[in-house]
This record gives structure tokens, sequence and C-alpha cells, in this order.
């Protein structure tokens, strides 16, 4: 797409009407614009990434990894090298609660507290050997973030937008769904860091509205107000030689008037049919289910909106709230796990029977597992030395697992998979050779991956 206007797009706003529809206009041909600039190193797989974040390290022993070594050796001391752990109350060897079977026609097993998903499980491809760098909650969900220990580098998402840019014309290219609660490090775990402050995510919150400010009291004084606005910048950002702030403020402005018209289209979920909503749960008993079914329903239409990345948190579980369960594993687990099990197998379904699944991945994560040992008597502490991921959709080889622990599920013993290596495959599958996309900044190139990573191609078909 090409644009003749004899203007730049700072004189055509300037003249225009300055209505919304004239801003989202310019805003369109800019980013037909930026998408030529871009392209993918390879044939994608992938067009667009749901990224299901755990937060709090749900226990891959008691979900997706079974070792009965747990149950054999319950109440005995644990017999391998116990590394330095977060509150060093280290028990004896701990049961998991549940009960694992092999689940569809690939047999792997699931545990009895996720039963919506194991009916999925032939769409997965389970990763029981990653790792992370750090067992500290604020320093793992970084380094699963953003590939970095602390705040300040790019978010995962913003890499992608800033490689790919985004499909949709009205609504952001990284939209982080705030279900409750945001991973700890808070809203750095999504910002764009040194890339251009346009590539940060967009967080709804749960609360009514979701986006601040979205209605305005007086549409023709906006409209006065953008006028005004574009004016001041468009001086401001000829006298400064146009930098990233003054940019990023301009096209924030813009999609700040598009999204005034997309989000409640967007929200409004009375035309999807009774069935979906049942599917993703909307109608359950329990609360927190029904958030989470919201967040699950608004992923899907937002990627079927063109959306690149969309992140979602996990609901506010009183008295639990994380998946951290330092005491009372069991309460802890099958509650959050009732908030997201029947949504997250909704989702997928939803995905497959509306033709999404083929170019959509979804990504189900943590920052790290938790020991198979106890602390105290009914708790497991962190443990970064092996737990379990999932993936799912376009380009993903279904029903396969790769990668082992050890025989108590402490340790990846088998295809140990680092931060930079799961970074790595995730951009491989969108097309993006993770060595070759950078971004000079403080005198030399960085990329999502540091200097590390490698493709895991055995989950690809």
């Amino acid at each position: 797409m090409s644009v003749e206007c004899g203007c730049g797009r700072r004189e055509f706003l300037q003249h225009a009407s300055m209505g919304i529809g004239s801003i989202a206009l310019a805003s369109l041909f800019s980013n037909a614009a930026r998408a030529g600039q871009r392209g993918t190193h390879h044939a994608p797989k992938v067009k667009r990434v749901i990224w299901l974040y755990m937060d709090g390290g749900i226990s891959h022993v008691d979900t997706f990894d079974p070792k009965p070594r747990l149950q054999t050796d319950a109440g005995k001391k644990f017999p391998m090298k116990i590394e330095a752990t977060q509150f060093d109350s280290n028990g004896p060897v701990m049961a998991s609660p549940w009960e694992f079977k092999p689940r569809g026609q690939s047999g792997i097993q699931v545990s009895s507290m996720l039963p919506f998903m194991a009916e999925c499980v032939d769409e997965m491809a389970v990763v029981r050997s990653m790792t992370n760098e750090s067992a500290v909650h604020a320093n793992a969900n970084y380094w699963m973030h953003t590939g970095w220990g602390t705040a300040g580098r790019p978010s995962l998402g913003s890499w992608i937008n800033y490689g790919l840019g985004t499909e949709a014309d009205d609504l952001p290219g990284f939209v982080a769904l705030n279900g409750g609660l945001l991973p700890t490090g808070g809203i750095d775990n999504y910002k764009s860091g040194f890339l251009p402050a346009t590539y940060s995510a967009s967080v709804f919150e749960r609360k009514d509205p979701v986006v601040a400010n979205l209605t305005p009291a007086n549409r023709e004084r906006q409209t006065r107000q953008l006028a005004f606005i574009a004016a001041q910048d468009r001086g401001f950002s000829k006298q400064l030689g146009a930098p990233d702030a003054i940019e990023s403020a301009i096209k924030n402005y813009e999609l700040a008037a598009r999204l005034q018209t997309s989000v409640p289209t967007l929200l409004d979920i009375s035309g999807e049919s009774d069935a979906t909503q049942k599917l993703y749960g909307l109608d359950a008993p329990y609360e927190h289910t029904r958030t989470y079914a919201r967040q699950c329903l608004l992923a899907r239409r937002l990627v079927e909106r063109g959306v690149r990345f969309v992140a979602l948190s996990t609901p506010k579980v009183a008295g639990d709230e994380r998946w951290d369960a330092h005491g009372g594993l069991k309460k802890n687990h099958t509650d959050h796990a009732l908030a997201i099990d029947q949504p997250i197998a909704g989702l997928l379904k939803d995905l497959k029977a509306r033709g999404l699944f083929k170019d959509t991945l979804v990504v189900f994560t943590t920052e790290f597992g938790r020991t198979p040992f106890s602390q105290g008597s009914d708790g497991r502490d962190h443990n970064q030395l092996g737990f379990t991921v999932w993936l799912a959709g376009a380009g993903i080889k279904g029903g396969t697992v790769y990668g082992a622990t050890d025989e108590f599920g402490y340790k990846a013993v088998e295809n140990k998979l680092l931060v930079h290596d799961f970074h790595a495959t995730l951009l491989h599958l969108l097309g993006v050779d993770h060595t070759q996309q950078t971004y000079h900044y403080g005198g030399r190139d960085y990329r999502l991956t540091d200097v590390h990573g490698h493709v895991v191609k055995e989950i690809m078909t």
C-alpha cells in the first residue's frame, strides 16, 4: 500500500478534520508502511501467540510430570543432594495428592487435578525439562518474559511485535489481560525496555472499563483536544528531531482514539453462542473459573482480530493468590486448577473448531516448578532445576513429550532446556531467526536470547 498526499504524516493530521476517523486513517497508513519494512527470516508456522502464565510456580510433579517414586518413597529422607532452596525448610519425599493416568491416544500421563486439559493432551507438546536461572519469583518471571533476570529488558511480546509488526489496525499488537494478578515483578514483565515504547503491552484490566478513559465525556471537545495535541506534537517532534518518546506518544494517542470504538465491540460477548460460553466455563459456579473463562474467550477474540501476542495472568484466588504453595499444596493447587482448567481446554477446542489453531500458538508456562520433597508438612518450595511447560497449536507436534527430569522430578536430566532455548524456539515458529533479530542500543547489538539459545525442532511439525 502506498499513499500520495504531498505531505508528511504530521501535516496530514494537522490539515485533516482531526476527528477520530482521520486519526485512525493516518495510523492505518503508518501501520501499512511499517509492515512493509518487516519480514520473516524463513516461512513462519505461527502468526499469533497466546501466553498462559501460571504465576507463582505450578508444581510439575503434581500436574504433567508423574513420578511414582514420590508415592513409594513418601515420608523417607530425600536421597539426592539438595541444592539451596528459597526457605531452607526441607522435609522428606512428598507424595502427590493426585493420581496420574494416561490420557488421549498419545497416552501422555496427566494429573487428575486437570481433567479438562487432559482431554486435549494429544494437541500438546509437553516439555518436561525446562529450567530457569533463578528461584526468586520476580527474577524468574523476568527471565521467562524477557530473557534476562532483572527489569529493563524488552518483553518477548515486544520483541515479536518489533520484528513482525501487527495485523490489527484498531487494537494493540501486544495485549496483556490482567485477570487479577500480574506476575511478580509487575508491569516490567510486559514493557518494551530499550525498544521503542510503542511496543510495550497494552494492559486490559479486569475491572470496567478495561482501559482508562475509554469513553470521552464530550466527543466534540475531544476532537478539539486531539487537534491541539497533534499540532503541539508536530512542532515538538520537529524541534527535537523526532525522538522515540515523542513518536511513541503520538502513536499511543492514535491508538487510544481507535480503541474507543474497537474495545467496546471486542468486549461485547453477547454474540457468542451459549455453547461457546459454556465451553469456556462462563456459567461455572466458581467465580474464578468465570474470570479466567472470560480472559480466555477475550484472548481468542483478540487473536482472530489480528493481535500478535496476548498474555494472560491468573485470577486472584482469595487466600492463595498464586500457585506459590509453600504450604497447603492440595488446597492451593486445587483452587487454581479449578479456575484455569476448563477455560484453557475450552480455548484450545474453540481455536481448533474455528480454524485458528493452524496459525495460533498457545503456550502454557510458569517461572519454575516445585520440589519433590516437602516444605514443612504439606508444601513444596521453589524448584528452577527442572519443570514442565507445554505448547499447542500451529507448528507443534501434538501428543509428544520432550525431555525428562530424574526419577524424583528434581532436576532436568534429558534434553535440558534453558530460557534462551525456549525463546529461540518460539521465535523460530514465528519465522524469526533469534540470532538475526537484533536492536542496537548503548553501543552494542542486543537480542532476546543474548548470545545463547538453540531451537528445539523435535517438537515441531
